[in-house]
């Protein structure tokens, strides 16, 4: 669990997923086509009881026994190899039969903030939602960030080991999947439909106390706490009063007809316990995600292109508003698609394909259900005046094609995500180009070297490389070892990496 910190003035809007009809249907490598199917609420009645007053209140027990089943503990182990300093005499012996002679005698191969240490086991636990028969479980991408080992135990005790489908950092999600069958499931609610005050319960596995249920009510919607720290984050949290503790996270917040409601993700604490406040991820969002990662490999986010803000009365006082919700449009950023389209700085979106919108989080939502290509209706307020404008959303690079998890098997060994780097980065650098590591994942890459995030590839054994297309030529079919030559934008020198593929 991370501790939340103070929310920004201003978001970047770069997202997307596609909205949510009756069913979610999707493809998987066996060639399987399975369903996600949001149920509208209700499902069936609200049990109540009463106590000797004759007080009616919800009856939770049915629920519990429901959900409990499909909800997972997870433990990931994650090892870390490090070698420290490289001299020719200490490569592994794939590595000195590869660079035989005397061409790196003088090179020192090593990462920064390098030094002399053994193999390093770190292990941490979360939970899971089981969201189909044949063993598909979503969690949250921190549970299982860096794992080089994941166990996955039911809640009738069986344990199984997991793979990793897919992660996306951005909503802090992550696919996996284990080797099993007619396993319980849980049906995803349309998130749209929850309201504020409505009951809910939070099932995980707080601090290794597995399958613990919790009781509270849906406290607020559309949060932003700032808590994830990538550039395209999208957070447009379910608050609840439900009891969440670290252990809890990528565990199941249910509605009483034991749909998932949201993914429980993060508390809001000085402490670093539950204090009263719990975040999930909605199940829309976590439709989407799952969607993607399974038809793709990647999730597909259309990018809007603005720089926004909720408005507030204290917003609408200082620009002069005539609305005190909405969400402000500061900027427009480059290759903007909403610019294409006519939205100007100071804009006021307000509604998007008719859904009214009431702050930055409530439009990171909507264009998060979005792929590249969609079009949007907007309508905005500018000064005072309603306008209709429709956008036809950007990839990341400005473009409206889908991203293609290209080489996936290759960067699937190497554990790494990568992007050629523009031309004003190679010319600040004052190199020719190269291909920069964006994430690193469990793969050779970390448990055999100590690169990190940021690593920008300039050299294949000798050769340079400009593109993900060429590296992974120069590496595709490649039995031995392997050297990366390259830089980090904020450290001087070059760097060498030495691991082996094919054995």
């Amino acid at each position: 669990m991370k501790k939340t910190v103070l929310i920004s003035a201003a978001v970047a809007l770069l997202i997307s997923l596609t909205a949510i009809g009756m069913f979610i249907q999707f493809y998987v490598p066996d060639g399987q086509t399975y369903r996600l199917e949001p149920t509208s609420a209700p499902a069936r009645p609200t049990t109540y009881s009463t106590d000797a007053g004759a007080n009616a209140f919800p009856e939770f027990t049915q629920t519990a026994e429901k959900v409990m089943d499909a909800v997972v503990h997870i433990r990931s182990t994650q090892t870390l190899e490090v070698a420290g300093r490289y001299d020719q005499q200490n490569l592994p012996d794939p590595f000195r039969d590869f660079f035989g002679g005397d061409l790196f005698r003088n090179f020192h191969f090593q990462g920064p903030d390098q030094g002399e240490r053994g193999p390093e086991v770190r292990q941490g636990t979360g939970s899971g939602v089981i969201l189909h028969s044949n063993g598909y479980i979503v969690t949250n991408n921190h549970v299982v960030a860096d794992a080089d080992e994941i166990e996955v135990t039911l809640h009738d005790s069986r344990t199984f080991k997991a793979k990793v489908v897919g992660t996306d950092p951005s909503t802090d999600l992550a696919l996996l999947q284990i080797k099993a069958d007619g396993l319980p499931s849980l049906p995803l609610v349309n998130s749209d439909d929850v309201r504020v005050g409505e009951w809910v319960l939070a099932v995980g596995n707080p601090f290794n106390l597995n399958s613990t249920v919790t009781a509270g009510i849906v406290s607020a919607k559309a949060r932003n706490i700032n808590i994830l720290q990538e550039q395209y984050a999208v957070e447009s949290f379910i608050q609840t009063d439900a009891a969440i503790n670290p252990g809890n996270s990528g565990g199941a917040l249910v509605n009483l007809q034991g749909s998932l409601v949201g993914i429980n993700t993060a508390i809001a604490s000085p402490t670093g316990a539950y204090s009263g406040y719990g975040f999930a991820i909605p199940a829309n969002i976590v439709s989407k995600v799952v969607e993607d990662l399974l038809k793709y490999g990647v999730v597909q986010r259309g990018v809007l292109g603005v720089m926004i803000r909720s408005v507030d009365g204290n917003l609408a006082k200082d620009k002069d508003l005539s609305l005190t919700k909405g969400a402000y449009v500061d900027s427009l950023m480059a290759n903007s698609a909403a610019a294409k389209a006519g939205v100007q700085a100071g804009d006021i979106i307000v509604a998007v394909d008719g859904e009214a919108v009431n702050s930055s989080p409530e439009l990171q939502e909507r264009i998060a259900r979005h792929r590249p290509g969609d079009q949007v209706a907007l309508t905005v307020d500018r000064k005072g005046k309603k306008k209709e404008l429709t956008v036809t959303l950007n990839n990341r690079e400005g473009g409206t094609a889908l991203a293609a998890k290209e080489h996936r098997d290759l960067f699937e060994q190497l554990g790494a995500d990568m992007q050629a780097i523009d031309e004003a980065t190679a010319k600040k650098l004052d190199i020719a180009g190269g291909v920069q590591i964006t994430q690193l994942h469990p793969g050779k890459l970390r448990k055999y070297t100590q690169m990190r995030e940021g690593f920008i590839v300039t050299k294949v054994d000798g050769r340079a490389v400009k593109t993900v297309d060429e590296l992974a030529k120069a590496l595709k079919d490649k039995e031995g070892g392997v050297m990366l030559e390259g830089v980090y934008p904020d450290l001087p020198g070059v760097y060498y990496y030495a691991f082996g593929l094919g054995i």
